[in-house]
C-alpha cells in the first residue's frame, strides 16, 4: 500500500470510529522523564491541595451535597460508585490532572491490586478528536477449594474492578473518572464499601 491508500485508509476508519471501536489504540507507555516529573509531583504542594480537595468533596456529598463543587460528580449506582472530575482551566492545571490520573493507579495497585490494562484510545466524534486513556485494574484473587467439601472458598473481591480514565477532547483535557464495579458472582463475597475505598485512595 502506497502513503497515499495509506492515509485514505486511515481517514476512513477515523470517520467510522467510535469510544469501542477505535482507529489508533495503543498501549499506554510513560517516557522516564514522565515518570520523574511524577514523583516530583507526589511531594509538591499541589499534589496535596488536590487530594485535600477530593476529600472535602467526598464529605460535602455526604454529608452536605448542596455544597458540592460543580467541578466534580459522584456515581452511585447497586454495583458501581465513583467520580468524575471536570477540568477546567482557569480552576485547574493540566500537569495535576495527568499526574493524578497516574497517582490513582498506583495508589490502587497498593490495595493488593494488579495492573489489566493501560491503553490509550483515539475517535472521532461529530467534528472533534476524541482520546480516553485508561487503567484498568483488578484485585488479586486465588481460588482455594475448602479441604472438607472441595468447593470452591469465596473471594474476597476488595472493592470489585476498578476504571481510572483521563479523556480529552482536540488535546485538551475534559473528564477524570474513577469507577470501581463490584462482582455479582457466587465466586465472591461481598464488595467493601465504597466509602472504604475513598479513605485509602486519598489518604
Amino acid at each position: 500500500m502506497d502513503i497515499w491508500e495509506y492515509f485514505k485508509s486511515l481517514l476512513k476508519k477515523s470517520e467510522e470510529s467510535t469510544a469501542t471501536k477505535p482507529f489508533i489504540r495503543e498501549t499506554i507507555v510513560r517516557s522516564e522523564e514522565e515518570k520523574a516529573d511524577y514523583e516530583l509531583w507526589t511531594n509538591t504542594l499541589a499534589c496535596r491541595r488536590m487530594l485535600d480537595w477530593l476529600n472535602m468533596q467526598y464529605a460535602n456529598f455526604l454529608i452536605q451535597p448542596e455544597n458540592l463543587d460543580e467541578n466534580i460528580d459522584f456515581l452511585t449506582t447497586p454495583s458501581s460508585n465513583g467520580f468524575v472530575l471536570y477540568f477546567d482551566e482557569m480552576l485547574h492545571n493540566k500537569y495535576d490532572f495527568k499526574h493524578l490520573f497516574e497517582y490513582f493507579k498506583n495508589k490502587t495497585l497498593t490495595f493488593n491490586y494488579k495492573l489489566y490494562m493501560s491503553d490509550r484510545r483515539t475517535y472521532t466524534k461529530e467534528d472533534r478528536v476524541e482520546v480516553i486513556e485508561r487503567h484498568y485494574l483488578k484485585p488479586r484473587n486465588v481460588l482455594k477449594k475448602d479441604d472438607a467439601t472441595g468447593e470452591f472458598k469465596k473471594v474476597k473481591q476488595r472493592f470489585g474492578n476498578v476504571l481510572i480514565e483521563l479523556h480529552f477532547r482536540n488535546d485538551e483535557i475534559s473528564t477524570l473518572k474513577y469507577s470501581a464495579t463490584c462482582y455479582n458472582d457466587r465466586l465472591y463475597l461481598k464488595g467493601q464499601e465504597f466509602k472504604d475505598l475513598m479513605t485509602i485512595l486519598l489518604k
